[in-house]
């Protein structure tokens, strides 16, 4: 069953029956295969126990181990390593020993019995030793030279009667994916058994491995970075930020498998390149999304949801995945948050270190031109010309932990630690929609011909917004304004071990305003050649002076003002302005969809005075028009006549929806139940109807529903159900709200669960859900 140099005698080729379907788990009884005698090659000089073998030794059964080697690989929340019995499966991770127990007919006697192991890739069709998907290593007499090996080995750590305790370890760079197992065992004298492992074991990236390239040093953060199954993602705009609750759920029932699945199936990754995590986590940010290749999640922004689910509804990662484990369809609907999140999902359980980014004011640079170009005709309206750049009020995309080498080192040394990758589709890199890696430090350092889509993700925290006064197809552009400090603002993850916002802009640029901020942008954009990567001057003209004044808090029911702040500085000189503010409501991608409100004006502005220009928006007004997450974006286009000055700005803002207010009532203890109270008050002047509440809870298998009546105005809603802690420690309950009138609401509440005395074992039949619906006038 192996090669000749990797065991004391000659075996066999490999007898490997490969079934390609992956969803193919029932338990098999194991398999007995006997050979013919064949000639000595080696004899081991030292005897464990001086006793005669007159048969071959035969494994009767394999001891997996579970919570040994779950314990110690930090895989024993996997749903895969919680199963009872025979229908459990084995969750480790490469370059780390794990034990197996093997149970034989008689006690293994050093000097006559011989013991290989050979490894293959489940679903490899034709494994070998080249492709990295045929291993063979014969049994060491001890365990002491697997600590410092790197490659696949194995030794014994102990036998005791018909029984052999074993350390086995996968190579540091060895396949990440589902890898079956057959033992052979030999008498030296002849004669020879194959003993087949009954399921596949699951081998994962390890980043507590020095040796991996995904180890990360800082060991503590992987708590954070791979066991944590809770998040935030932070949406909203970079004046509203809004942390929003998101459970990964890497560890649930089928998520391990879908992602091997779309690594090997979607992404296309071949056997022996799944322990590359370049390849890897590239091929993962294509197979999330649907395009190219039927990928787990299917993308839509024009707010039409009627045959799926809306992007905003979702909470989880684990109901989409399961999903599509199930039907291999693409899942409907997603946006760029939900992308992350489901990558997210997949990178954690396959054992990369990943977590969630947010850039506000984030750049979709079309044309690599480093700039995003906006142009505007004589009265300040939108022009829109083909492929336009955009100005999202947020994106959101993934870093993973890893190693470069295929980078070669710059100034400030390797571009290994976190790393870009987006699976939300915007722009084809190498004929396919997926994005990264990219180095995040050398984004930062203006890198941007770096394999993988450096420039795209340098334009979408650096680039400068440039406005453009369009006359006429004959006519030249007139640059109106060169925003430098547009792009890229509050880059934000969940912070480790709390629930708070960390900021980690400094990571992707230096500060605004800053020498090196400047050159590190002109340096990046030597490196392009599109026409838009040059300057022209607008007039500079100081004596009048524009400033926008909005309110921060604008709660979603109540109406707002926009003020145009206009002053003249001059002592002797009046002046006059024109032009218009505009309110409009905006996707958060920034495509502009219903005009709100507009006002022109015309004023005189008089020596060392100040005119405001009010904008009044009722609810009436916007209400009607408003999208799924309530963006507005504000306009304003002024000229000073009797100068060639132009004032042109926009800004983005959107409405303040309610927050679910949870709260328990008791204190949480594991494996009792406690009551969970959900309360919402109704912010509209009108009543909300076929309201329901999506409660996220530990213990829950799905998602609890709670359907609520006619809320009236100014009423509360509340909510009550049980839940039980099914362990002692963190637990996050999220919830969300969507009715006719009002969606896209959530709340999230984190706590701590006592631990039940050691005298108390836990009752399986109190898993039960009691929910209660009242509204509160």
């Amino acid at each position: 069953m192996c090669c000749e140099n990797c065991c004391p005698t000659n075996f066999s080729k490999p007898r490997v029956s490969i079934t390609p379907r992956e969803d193919e788990f029932d338990v098999v009884d194991a398999e007995v295969r006997e050979e013919a005698p064949k000639p000595l090659r080696t004899t081991p000089s030292v005897e464990i126990i001086d006793a005669p073998a007159p048969d071959v030794l035969t494994i009767r059964e394999v001891d997996l181990c579970i919570a040994q080697n779950g314990s110690e690989h930090h895989t024993e929340r996997f749903e895969l390593m919680q199963r009872h019995e025979k229908l459990c499966k084995l969750v480790v991770r490469r370059g780390q020993a794990f034990h197996l127990k093997l149970h034989c007919n008689r006690p293994y006697v050093h000097g006559k019995d011989a013991i290989s192991l050979i490894f293959t890739v489940k679903d490899e069709e034709k494994p070998s030793h080249g492709r990295g998907t045929l291993i063979g290593i014969a049994l060491k007499d001890t365990c002491k030279e697997l600590d410092g090996d790197v490659e696949w080995c194995a030794g014994i750590e102990r036998v005791y009667g018909d029984f052999i305790e074993i350390h086995v370890k996968a190579g540091v760079a060895a396949a990440v994916t589902r890898w079956s197992l057959d033992i052979d065992t030999k008498l030296l004298e002849g004669g020879a058994k194959t003993y087949s492992l009954p399921s596949p074991f699951y081998l994962l990236f390890n980043p507590w491995c020095k040796w991996d390239q995904v180890y990360m040093p800082k060991t503590h953060h992987l708590q954070e970075y791979i066991m944590a199954e809770e998040t935030l993602i932070y949406r909203g705009t970079y004046n509203r930020i809004r942390p929003v609750p998101w459970k990964l759920g890497q560890f649930d029932r089928d998520i391990l498998d879908c992602a091997m699945y779309i690594v090997s199936h979607i992404g296309k990754v071949a056997a022996g390149h799944r322990g590359d995590p370049v390849r890897v986590s590239r091929a993962l940010s294509a197979a999330v999304n649907y395009n190219d290749d039927n990928g787990v999640v299917y993308g839509s922004w024009e707010d039409k949801y009627s045959d799926g689910i809306s992007p905003t509804k979702w909470t989880s990662s684990v109901e989409i995945m399961q999903k599509y484990w199930k039907k291999r369809k693409p899942v409907k609907y997603g946006q760029c948050w939900v992308f992350a999140g489901v990558l997210a999902t997949a990178c954690r359980s396959l054992g990369l270190p990943s977590r969630i980014i947010t850039n506000y004011n984030s750049a979709h640079d079309r044309h690599g031109s480093l700039t995003i170009d906006i142009f505007v005709d004589e009265d300040g309206n939108r022009i829109n010309m083909d492929r336009d750049d955009s100005v999202w009020n947020y994106h959101v995309w993934n870093e993973v932990w890893m190693e470069r080498p295929d980078l070669e080192a710059g100034p400030m040394g390797s571009y290994g630690g976190w790393q870009v990758i987006d699976s939300t589709p915007q722009e084809p890199s190498d004929d396919q929609y997926r994005c990264g890696p990219a180095s995040v430090l050398a984004c930062k350092l203006g890198e941007v011909q770096k394999p993988y889509d450096h420039n795209f993700v340098y334009a979408e925290v650096n680039a400068d917004k440039v406005y453009w006064l369009w006359s006429g197809p004959m006519q030249p552009l007139k640059l109106l304004k060169k925003d430098t400090y547009a792009i890229g603002h509050f880059i934000s993850t969940k912070a480790i071990g709390k629930y708070a916002r960390e900021d980690i802009t400094n990571s992707y640029k230096y500060s605004e305003k800053s020498s090196e901020e400047r050159d590190v942008f002109l340096k990046a954009l030597r490196k392009t050649s599109h026409q838009f990567s040059r300057y022209y001057l607008n007039e500079e003209f100081n004596e009048i002076s524009f400033d926008f004044e909005l309110r921060d808090d604008i709660k979603i029911g109540e109406p707002f003002s926009v003020i145009l702040r206009i002053k003249n500085r001059s002592d002797t000189e009046t002046h006059e302005v024109s032009g218009g503010l505009v309110c409009e409501t905006v996707t958060y991608t920034g495509k502009m969809n219903d005009r709100v409100k507009a006002l022109k004006f015309l004023e005189e502005i008089e020596p060392r005075s100040t005119k405001l220009i009010k904008l009044d928006v009722t609810f009436d007004e916007y209400y009607h028009k408003l999208l799924p997450q309530s963006a507005f974006e504000i306009s304003c286009f002024a000229k000073v006549r009797g100068t060639d000055f132009n004032y042109v700005a926009t800004d983005d803002f959107r409405v303040r929806k309610p927050d679910i207010k949870i709260s328990l009532e008791g204190n949480p203890v594991s494996r009792e139940a406690v009551t969970v109270v959900v309360r919402l008050l109704n912010p509209l002047p009108l009543p909300l109807n076929k309201g329901v509440f999506v409660i996220e809870a530990p213990g829950f298998e799905k998602p609890l529903v709670l359907k609520m009546p006619v809320i009236p105005i100014k009423a509360m809603a509340e909510g009550k159900f049980d839940v039980i802690p099914p362990w002692s420690g963190r637990h996050t309950i999220v919830a969300k709200f969507d009715s006719k009138e009002l969606d896209d609401v959530d709340g999230f509440l984190n706590f701590e669960a006592a631990p039940q005395p050691e005298d108390v074992l836990m009752n399986d039949d109190t898993h039960e859900i009691i929910a209660r619906v009242d509204v509160v006038p």
